[in-house]
């Protein structure tokens, strides 16, 4: 079993502030909207783009 990846990623204050706004309105810590968000960047792109390895 392949244990969770760790990623670190700075980001400026009012993109902090938006974003934990926005996880708040969709009740998700700011950790589950970065991950909710990435997933639907991943399935939107291979809609159109194709299947990513």
């Amino acid at each position: 079993m392949e244990k969770d990846k760790h990623l670190g990623l700075r980001i400026d204050s009012d993109t902090h502030k938006k974003l934990k706004s926005l996880a708040e309105y969709d009740g998700r810590s700011i950790n589950g909207e970065v991950l909710y968000l990435i997933r639907q960047a991943i399935v939107q792109h291979e809609q159109t783009k194709g299947t990513l390895k």
